[in-house]
């Protein structure tokens, strides 16, 4: 009798379950202390009128973690001289949507080669985010698998859902259990009506299929996420970060009953994927803010040692060092004057 099952299944390599991971690779009690404190800061500059903006930077992608272990060390540098206008977040992206197919991030593919070494890759974003979080910096991901959170949330202080997911049900119920507060993105078209949905979804009672700790198939139950946000990122019909957009938004938003605030990527469709033009996008989004606007209450920008991007797959020591091998960002120096500028405007 011919295969039913698993026709096109080549193989499956068991993981360990949650908590042994989080075992091997343990959070410190300052740590923990970090995640808690920072999550609760973000949602005052979600939620809270006037307090301090809040900045998401960094780079694409993790794919060299010594060159950025590099960057947060500049980074944290800066946060603690920004503090007081400016809750700086640094972005640390472990997965990443492909439109067809790619390398699919640092859990996925840690080897950068195609072995999917996924436990490899598990390991290695624990260990990421335990240094970030010793700089003292909080950090921020965009969660794309739905059992990726059982293994790494507890490290993490803000995340996001992305453009392409913000429609997914699965991501809705799985925004709805999670511990910090969270971005939905408005869809690749430009829509807002699928982010509007997500964080009304994301806020109620859901009950999904999912992993437990101990790694067993579970139906899991939440009580609803209550700090979901809105985040422009642009659409196929050009960027929506200027002031007509934003009114639009915080309107649409108001009509639903939902909090006026709106976070703003001053990347993807918003710069057109251009590092050139990301420096102008995102003085235009504090100018915004610094005019009054409190319902912008914070940016995204992407970042990393090395303006631009370099062609991946290639050897990997032909590799440019802190330069991003998804999209493009601006380098050190330009972050530094452009977060500078800002704490000054604001």
């Amino acid at each position: 009798m011919a295969a039913i099952s698993d026709v096109n299944v080549l193989n499956t390599d068991p993981l360990p379950s949650p908590a042994i991971l989080m075992q091997e690779v343990a959070r410190t009690d300052s740590q923990a202390e970090l995640v808690l404190s920072s999550r609760e800061a973000i949602r005052d500059s979600l939620f809270i009128p006037d307090s301090r903006f809040l900045l998401i930077v960094g780079p694409c992608s993790i794919h060299d973690t010594r060159a950025c272990r590099e960057y947060g060390e500049k980074l944290a540098t800066l946060a603690q001289e920004v503090k007081e206008k400016i809750l700086i977040v640094m972005r640390v992206y472990f997965e990443k949507p492909r439109t067809t197919v790619g390398w699919k991030g640092l859990i996925m593919d840690p080897d950068l080669n195609g072995s999917d070494n996924i436990h490899k890759g598990l390991t290695v974003a624990r260990e990421f985010l335990t240094d970030i979080l010793s700089l003292g910096l909080p950090t921020a991901t965009e969660l794309l698998d739905p059992i990726t959170p059982q293994y790494i949330s507890d490290l993490i202080s803000w995340s996001a859902i992305g453009a392409r997911t913000s429609e997914s049900q699965t991501h809705r119920q799985m925004a709805s259990g999670l511990s910090m507060p969270l971005g939905f993105k408005n869809t690749t078209s430009g829509d807002l009506t699928a982010a509007i949905n997500a964080i009304k979804a994301a806020s109620q009672p859901q009950t999904f299929l999912g992993v437990s700790d101990q790694g067993v198939a579970s139906a899991v139950s939440t009580a609803g996420n209550p700090h979901c946000h809105l985040i422009l990122r642009g659409g196929d019909q050009g960027p929506n970060f200027d002031t007509d957009s934003v009114k639009k938004t915080r309107d649409a938003l108001l009509e639903n009953q939902l909090a006026p605030g709106i976070m703003i990527d001053a990347s993807h469709a918003n710069c057109g994927k251009k590092s050139t033009q990301m420096p102008a996008v995102f003085e235009e989004i504090i100018s915004q803010r610094a005019a009054g606007d409190t319902s912008v209450i914070g940016a995204m920008l992407e970042s990393h040692l090395a303006d631009g991007n370099q062609k991946f797959p290639q050897t990997l020591d032909q590799l440019t060092y802190g330069q991003s091998i998804t999209d493009q960002c601006i380098n050190w120096e330009t972050t530094e004057r452009l977060v500078r500028e800002a704490a000054e405007k604001l």
